[in-house]
């Protein structure tokens, strides 16, 4: 018997050592940038400008963008991993694609200062949003895009800022949704910081959204997308990509889907 509450009071305490450990380690396993910051000539785009710009929290974040014109502008906000370098091929489709183009470093990613949370990243993308209408770019020419954590920013930036269309690649009701799947053993409701729960957003949205997710993905699994579109209005307009996981946000199928949708959205 004595063997028996041994073992269970080993058990209890570890279990709590494990817990703790994640509370004090989660924003190190939901954010992972690679703090890479080239020359956007080396990772091959040409007539691309690197400003830095301040949040109103006093962090400096840098912006990898086009000449804004006035017309039609992509407004990125890339996922959790890597940074901006990583997703050159994203850049030059838009550009390409004749669409002024600006992207978003969060804080703490490459060559941004600070540390990635929730509010930091909603705190940047609204920077970058004002800086693009300081171009003179007005709200219903702006694209906001995100992917995968980035849409859990996107949401929130377009539930309380204008915006002429929005994309979303492998979106997510919320990333405590996502993560208490993933660890139904662990109390994730109650200790998880960074929640993202766009399913509550979106809601307020009122711009057209395309929301493209693969069947296969393990990252940010189908239904997570899926019940984000359940939750949004009737705006919203849902692209199931049989067999594809995650990297299906590389793909130039959905890049080209995404392309033609803001063309269609936002034509004059």
């Amino acid at each position: 018997m004595k063997s028996v509450q041994s073992a269970l009071i080993i058990g209890f305490f570890g279990y709590v050592v494990i817990v703790t450990a994640v509370y004090l380690m989660q924003r190190s396993m939901l954010y992972a940038p690679s703090n890479a910051a080239p020359d956007p000539a080396k990772v091959g785009l040409r007539d691309v400008s690197v400003t830095p710009i301040e949040t109103p929290d006093g962090e400096t974040i840098l912006l990898w963008h086009t000449t804004l014109s006035g017309g039609p502008t992509v407004l990125f906000l890339h996922g959790n991993g890597g940074e901006m370098a990583s997703r050159a091929n994203r850049f030059a489709a838009y550009q390409g694609a004749g669409l002024d183009v600006v992207f978003v470093s969060y804080r703490g990613y490459g060559g941004s200062t600070g540390t990635p949370t929730e509010a930091g990243l909603i705190s940047d993308a609204r920077a970058a949003y004002d800086w693009v209408l300081s171009k003179g770019v007005g709200p219903g020419d702006i694209a906001l895009v995100g992917e995968s954590l980035g849409t859990g920013v996107a949401v929130q930036l377009a539930a309380q800022r204008e915006v002429g269309a929005l994309v979303l690649g492998a979106p997510f009701s919320a990333t405590v949704d996502v993560a208490a799947k993933r660890f139904p053993w662990l109390p994730v409701r109650w200790l998880m910081k960074d929640q993202f729960r766009s399913r509550d957003y979106i809601v307020d949205v009122t711009a057209p959204i395309l929301i493209q997710h693969g069947t296969e993905d393990r990252v940010v699994p189908f239904e997570f997308g899926r019940a984000l579109f359940e939750a949004a209005g009737e705006n919203a307009q849902f692209v199931t990509v049989p067999g594809a996981g995650h990297q299906m946000l590389y793909g130039p199928d959905i890049l080209q889907r995404e392309i033609s949708f803001i063309q269609n959205v936002l034509a004059p």
